[in-house]
């Protein structure tokens, strides 16, 4: 006997439907899986079998039975153990010891030994391509429910073992029996703006005004951040402070970054609702930040979507991985190209970039001494090429502190809730300014040259003086775009209609010096 159902599965951040074929026949016994299987799936006819077994059906290894199982398309490669409940759902059907209407309905989940149901990576990735195709049910563990009821319009079934699905779905009662509790479809789940405390708070560090008003239009218009100093002068804690003054995520943003960190194995909480901040370490490898192995997965820098991309110590990292920066930067997506596929990942985020202005770290120093040769600054400097120099929109010099200002608390510092409340401002200036003109974007970071012409212009005075300054400091194509748009958020900041002469000197001050 046949018997199909669904199932689905993740590749990098793209998910396929999945169709569970299942034929039971006789001869002498023999359970095969079908249609490119990674080792993950073929294990699965052993903790099927058990699940089975202890759920309280005969077991697919009694007898001498035949059984197939195909998963189609037969030419995608098939990886992990979400076809657990779909393939013992199709046994059981094939092998006539339950019965029930297949279509429209999509089953994922691992199965324990004892039929217990585990959860499942990119659950939510699954469920919104489920419900593209048509489905109008799908069952699953219990602890990818609240993960999947974010996608509106299907009905989601959450059950603890397989037991219980077989409850709910089984047209064909064992005489005698009482009648089985039905599994209840979940609520949706509402999602509250989540009220959590910076690591580190803007009050918190004693000077380096200049600093904080630099991160406080980076995070104002999506602008990328270099912050260059001695070791010591709080550029990790300005970096994890910056968090903490990003406006909270819309709707479509936590389903979007809810689904990359879901499919990457990476979720801590059910949701995502704050801007990820992520902070790999100089030491970690190419693939596990730009994404990659034989099956393309994400990496850091896709995990930073919608969020920070912190790298400290940042000319310490791998060269290719810096220069591997420029398509993200530039395009906000990144491309990983494997012999076996090609993936597009999203990775609109913003870098904040620290980094010490020598190896030893004392260049510049008022009170002690820089031992770097010039062949080991040469060295250094080359790790940070003119591309990604014009790339970061905003550049920081981060100085040494007066131990004064460490001590003296006669002052209060601007908090980091007053800083978000003006940085939220400005990006509701941003939202209305894109929507009236009917473009998909929401910082002025994303705007094109195009949109500059008609979104950020400037007066024939201020053209001038731009012009000049592009030669005085030898600007490139980019960068003076990218200054454009520094000055256009100063401006939204300033809550000023259109770029002033200010803006645009001070957006100019923030690019590195010769």
């Amino acid at each position: 006997m046949l018997a199909r159902v669904h199932a689905a599965q993740i590749v990098g951040l793209k998910a396929d439907i999945i169709d569970v074929e299942v034929d039971v026949g006789k001869g002498l016994h023999s359970f095969t899986v079908v249609g490119l299987p990674d080792k993950a799936v073929e294990e699965a006819r052993d903790r099927i079998s058990a699940a089975i077994k202890n759920s309280g059906f005969k077991s697919p290894q009694k007898g001498n039975k035949k059984v197939i199982v195909s998963l189609a398309p037969a030419d995608i490669k098939k990886e992990g153990a979400a076809f657990d409940l779909a393939i013992a759902l199709g046994f059981l059907i094939a092998n006539g010891d339950i019965v029930f209407k297949t279509e429209g309905k999509l089953f994922l989940g691992e199965l324990s030994l004892s039929g217990e149901l585990r959860p499942i990576k990119g659950t939510l990735l699954l469920v919104k391509e489920a419900l593209k195709k048509g489905f109008k049910e799908i069952y699953l563990p219990l602890d990818n429910v609240a993960e999947a009821t974010l996608i509106r319009g299907i009905t989601v079934y959450g059950a603890s073992n397989l037991t219980a699905v077989l409850d709910h779905l089984n047209e064909r009662p064992v005489p005698g029996e009482k009648v089985k509790p039905k599994l209840l479809p979940a609520p949706e789940l509402v999602v509250e703006e989540e009220k959590v405390a910076p690591l580190f708070d803007f009050s918190e560090v004693r000077g380096q005004a200049t600093g904080k008003r630099g991160l406080e239009i980076a995070a104002a218009g999506g602008h990328n951040v270099a912050m260059s100093g001695p070791p010591g002068t709080g550029k990790t804690m300005l970096a994890k402070a910056f968090a903490g003054i990003l406006p909270p995520l819309a709707f479509e943003e936590i389903i979007e970054t809810t689904g990359i960190h879901s499919a990457a194995g990476a979720l801590a909480d059910t949701l995502i609702t704050i801007s990820p901040f992520r902070a790999p370490h100089h030491t970690a490898s190419y693939v596990s930040l730009v994404g990659g192995g034989a099956w393309p997965k994400p990496g850091e820098i896709t995990l930073a979507h919608r969020g920070v991309l912190f790298l400290d110590e940042f000319p310490e990292f791998e060269k290719r991985v810096i220069e591997a920066l420029r398509q993200p930067l530039e395009d906000k997506i990144i491309s990983v190209a494997r012999a076996k596929s090609s993936v597009t990942f999203p990775a609109n985020f913003i870098l904040i970039a620290a980094m010490n202005p020598c190896p030893c770290g004392y260049k510049g120093h008022k009170e002690r001494e820089c031992i770097c040769s010039p062949a080991a600054l040469s060295r250094y400097e080359r790790k940070i090429s003119g591309p990604i120099i014009d790339r970061i929109d905003v550049w920081l010099n981060v100085p040494q502190v007066d131990p004064k200002k460490l001590s003296d608390y006669s002052t209060e510092e601007e908090s980091s809730l007053k800083i978000r409340e003006r940085v939220a401002g400005a990006r509701k200036i941003q939202e209305k300014r894109f929507k009236t003109a009917g473009l998909p974007i929401k910082t002025n970071s994303e705007m094109t040259v195009k949109d500059l012409r008609h979104l950020a212009p400037l007066t024939p005075t201020l053209t001038d003086l731009l012009n000049d300054s592009a030669r005085r400091l030898d600007l490139s194509a980019r960068a003076y775009h990218r200054v454009i748009k520094l000055a256009r958020t100063i401006a939204d900041l300033a809550l000023a209609e259109n770029i002033a002469e200010p803006h645009l000197l001070e957006a100019l001050q923030y690019r590195p010096r010769k």
